[in-house]
């Protein structure tokens, strides 16, 4: 059994806090445009539509260090994008927490993408047309029958997300680096320890921790695939 070292620094269990907020901003931010991406490749018809489901799910095929080196050039301190924000906004990514955030959002965003367009596909479209020959608007239809029926899988997706992003780690540090207190999440709080010397005990702490961060996302998400809203919705994993 691992047990916390009597004298382990508080540091750690912020090592813990920091994962969370950054899994949970990351997620949070991504929700909206997961979304979106979702319904556009599940309802709409377009000749460039197979380029957009590619460009959307390249973060699972490419090494995440290329996404993370990507990240680097557009959002870095000579990069276009990060330029700009710091100029118009006083907003600096790199070295930042909210760099992790983003590098996370995005290699969790193909996984969301993929459980709310399956989500979606499911609704029964006979619903929604009922509901137009009856007067509805296409943006109450959406309101009243759309969204509500998709819902589980939008729940799944921002779990699954979530669970994704505790794990994140190449294309985070090539992005923001390590820094204590800033961007240290859980992995690369381990990867740090293992270059330490004596500090496999420490890993396998943050290894448990992820572990269980992570078990305990995925079984909540097993368990909303079946039960929210009363249906099934096996498909969506």
């Amino acid at each position: 059994m691992i047990l916390l070292p009597a004298d382990w620094p508080s540091e750690s269990w912020a090592v813990v806090g920091l994962s969370l907020k950054v899994g949970l901003a990351a997620v949070t931010a991504t929700t909206p445009v997961a979304f979106l991406l979702a319904w556009i490749l599940a309802r709409w018809r377009f000749p460039l539509k197979i380029l957009l489901d590619a460009l959307v799910h390249l973060p699972l095929v490419v090494p995440p260090v290329v996404t993370g080196w990507l990240l680097l050039i557009l959002f870095g301190a000579n990069g276009p994008v990060g330029r700009f924000l710091a100029a118009q906004f006083g907003i600096t990514l790199l070295f930042r927490w909210t760099g992790a955030a983003l590098a996370a959002a995005i290699m969790a965003l193909p996984l969301m993408v993929r459980a709310m367009r399956l989500s979606i596909e499911a609704v029964d479209r006979r619903l929604e047309q009922a509901a137009e020959t009856l007067g509805a608007s296409r943006l109450r239809i959406f309101a009243t029958i759309s969204l509500p029926l998709a819902a589980p899988g939008v729940l799944v997706a921002f779990i699954l997300g979530f669970a994704r992003s505790l794990g994140e780690f190449g294309a985070t540090i090539t992005f923001v680096s390590d820094i204590p207190g800033e961007t240290r999440t859980l992995p690369i709080a381990i990867y740090s320890s293992l270059q330490m010397p004596g500090g496999e005990r420490g890993a396998a702490w943050f290894a448990l921790m992820s572990i269980l961060l992570s078990l305990g996302a995925l079984l909540l998400s097993g368990l909303l695939a079946r039960r929210v809203g009363g249906r099934r919705i096996d498909h969506v994993l």
